[in-house]
């Protein structure tokens, strides 16, 4: 199966990122993509560096402005798309959500992002409800599409929890970047941090890894910071954690490669880890801490 990624360098206006995102939607399709995924909030800055009421304006309901494009998109090139919005539920309500549409244009589903970061330049906090989805994974035309978002990425819960609810493919929509502050070898130490992290998902659950992250830098709007450095680098790699395809650090980029869906049975039955997991002595994970 032919899947591609769009990483973008964002500007501030919407209908500008959105057309830039449809027109690689196309691009993709041309070279034969099936399954196209872009990156975290991809229609704005991300506003997340500072705390401004302002900014839920930009706030969109779960089939808006940018589903309704995506959808488009998605049936004239008969491909599943999977898109990020700044969901307003209901009033005072807001989630970080990733819509998943199938090649028809409907909505096959989406996931609220669950894990929700608060950190320097990440206020997300401030703006975003903690999810209610769940790991499950989505149902496409094309299979089980186990979705998470950005800080979800971190913890070998989601995806092995996606895992044992049937998904056939990992999708890491991403928004992270650098400190402009920090040295040289420590924003490397970080990026092979964040690659490693997922490659190890896709080890070791047996499962592709799409991870999609913007490029380019953004100021800080409130001027407290010195802003964000986005380290791009997206990539796919397949089910035993070698990189098919990765983009650089600093371009916007649209890259496709192929990935092997039947390499999953075939790694679990070479490489038993779901065989001989020991569910029986796991009931420690669900505890926030051990004290013994």
């Amino acid at each position: 199966m032919n899947v591609g990624f769009v990483q973008q360098v964002n500007q501030r206006e919407q209908a500008i990122n959105l057309a830039d995102s449809i027109r690689q939607i196309g691009q993709l399709a041309n070279q034969g993509a099936a399954l196209v995924v872009l990156q975290e909030l991809h229609t704005s800055h991300y506003f997340c560096q500072t705390q401004n009421s302002a900014n839920f304006k930009i706030a969109e309901p779960l089939v808006g402005p940018t589903f309704r494009a995506l959808s488009a998109a998605a049936k004239q090139h008969k491909l599943v798309v999977v898109g990020s919005i700044f969901e307003q539920r209901h009033a005072g309500v807001y989630h970080n959500t990733a819509i998943v549409i199938d090649s028809d244009g409907s909505l096959a589903g989406f996931y609220r992002k669950m894990h929700i970061p608060d950190d320097p330049g990440y206020y997300e906090k401030y703006y975003f409800i903690p999810g209610d989805t769940g790991f499950k994974p989505i149902t496409t035309s094309l299979g089980k599409l186990g979705v998470c978002i950005c800080w979800d990425q971190w913890f070998p819960e989601s995806a092995r929890l996606m895992a044992l609810a049937g998904a056939e493919l990992l999708v890491f929509p991403s928004a992270i970047g650098w400190d402009c502050n920090d040295c040289d070898a420590e924003k490397q130490r970080q990026l092979d941090a964040w690659i490693t992290i997922q490659r190890s998902h896709a080890i070791a659950n047996h499962l592709p890894v799409i991870a999609v992250n913007r490029a380019g830098y953004e100021a800080d709007p409130s001027g407290h910071t010195a802003g964000i450095d986005f380290w791009g680098s997206s990539f796919i790699c397949d089910a035993m954690g070698t990189i098919r395809v990765q983009a650089d650090s600093r371009q916007a980029s649209a890259l496709l490669t192929s990935i092997d869906l039947q390499a999953t049975q075939q790694q679990r039955n070479t490489w038993p880890f779901f065989r001989d997991r020991r569910i029986d002595a796991y009931q420690d994970l669900c505890k926030r801490w051990r004290d013994d």
